[in-house]
């Protein structure tokens, strides 16, 4: 059992530094001063983004989630969402920038660490009671996932938690986003 337990733990820690040395750091984009983690890297190794994925099902088994849907926002949420599920076996509802989703839609204004903008979901995506759980590839200021709750909420869902491949720490997101569960691989400094 402990060979096993440290096998597990082993085999984390190499996921986690391969995801760290794969994943790129582009100083100053999309403006001056921001240190962008590119993860395009990670999706252009199969191996690895199965391997990514197939932790964020176990990391979600362990936390005892079992969402109805996954809601992935535009545009990095659009590639893990339906990635996870298609494993969990449940539906994905995008959320898009407006004018982007062609039926009628529920639309969200939100600032994020470099301005502001806006996010729209189908009226009809999410029902009333279902579990929700969002997915992205970063967490930053909490703009854009605090805005996707705040939609998935108006329509009568329960957000059970967030998921994300990185979180940049110090930048106030968890406060912004209380007591919502927040699930990350890996942390990085703002």
């Amino acid at each position: 059992m402990v060979l096993s337990t440290l096998w597990c733990g082993f085999l984390t820690d190499n996921l986690l530094q391969e995801l760290k040395d794969t994943i790129r750091t582009v100083p100053d984009f999309p403006m001056e001063g921001i240190l962008f983690r590119d993860i395009t890297p990670v999706l252009s190794n199969s191996s690895l983004l199965t391997e990514l994925m197939n932790r964020i099902v176990k990391d979600i088994e362990n936390l005892n989630w079992a969402p109805d849907v996954i809601v992935g926002p535009e545009a990095r949420g659009f590639i893990f969402g339906p990635l996870l599920s298609t494993r969990l076996k449940n539906s994905f509802v995008p959320v898009r920038k407006p004018g982007k989703l062609p039926f009628e839609t529920i639309k969200i204004d939100y600032t994020l660490e470099y301005g502001n903008d806006s996010l729209e979901i189908h009226k009809d995506a999410v029902s009333p009671g279902q579990k929700v759980l969002i997915i992205d590839d970063l967490l930053a200021t909490g703009g854009t996932v605090s805005a996707c709750i705040e939609l998935c909420q108006k329509m009568g869902a329960d957000v059970i938690g967030v998921v994300f491949i990185i979180e940049l720490e110090g930048l106030g997101a968890r406060e912004l986003l209380g007591d919502i569960p927040i699930h990350s691989l890996l942390k990085y400094p703002a």
